[in-house]
């Protein structure tokens, strides 16, 4: 079975389709991640049938789980090498895409990356917890969205800030999250947040995945997100 195939039959299996544009697409993407990443550690994964499953449909699958709205504003914190985001506004070209990353080298391909999608993305040098006090970043984008980057309550204090009342954090975790949901309850009420939505599922080769869904119910107060170091030592 080709990469084509293997990424439109995993979509499908979230009732996604997958047009030609888009397979192009996505197939750029792949070729590119794996040629820079000889020059750049972007990712261990460099194996393409690999990149289709555990990157691509791992990045697009919460689309068939929560509504976004049209020309939803959308912020990837702690992208790395563009994941969830950018293989999300290939799904969703409609999606106003920022991608907020803390090494340079990183944004470096993705500004490379965008180009070649022929996408308008925003680049955002900076750590989550300094975004997240930026007034030009703070309480602006319909979602945030991040992936594996640290454990639930310590990502809630870096995402959803980003987000504004009436929006969503999605936080796309592995199989196991129950102990992580308990030990956020108390962050994501402080932060703002509203009651946890999850969603189970398994990629196409039965590995296993949750979605966390966060909605956004009143303004994070200001003291937050802390400093890094405040964060790391006394989470919420």
């Amino acid at each position: 079975m080709t990469e084509n195939e293997l990424l439109r039959r995993g979509a499908a299996q979230f009732s996604l389709a997958i047009g030609d544009e888009q397979a192009a697409l996505f197939d750029t993407y792949s070729k590119f991640l794996i040629e820079y990443n000889k020059k750049v550690n972007l990712t261990r994964i460099t194996d393409p049938p690999e990149i289709v499953e555990k990157h691509f449909i791992d990045s697009i699958a919460p689309l068939s789980m929560v509504s976004l709205p049209q020309g939803a504003a959308l912020i990837d914190v702690g992208t790395g090498a563009g994941f969830p985001g950018v293989p999300m506004k290939i799904a969703r070209p409609d999606l106003r895409l920022t991608l907020l990353d803390s090494l340079r080298k990183r944004l470096d391909f993705l500004s490379a990356l965008s180009l070649r999608l022929g996408q308008e993305n925003t680049l955002v040098h900076a750590r989550a917890e300094a975004g997240g006090i930026d007034p030009a970043l703070r309480g602006r984008f319909d979602a945030a969205v991040s992936r594996a980057v640290a454990r639930l309550a310590v990502l809630c204090e870096y995402c959803l800030p980003f987000v504004r009342v009436g929006g969503v954090f999605l936080a796309l975790k592995g199989p196991d999250v129950a102990g992580e949901l308990s030990e956020a309850a108390g962050a994501i009420r402080l932060l703002g947040g509203g009651e946890p939505a999850v969603h189970t599922y398994r990629l196409p080769s039965g590995d296993g995945r949750s979605l966390v869904v966060i909605p956004k119910q009143r303004p994070t107060p200001k003291q937050y997100p802390r400093q890094r170091v405040r964060l790391a030592e006394k989470p919420l």
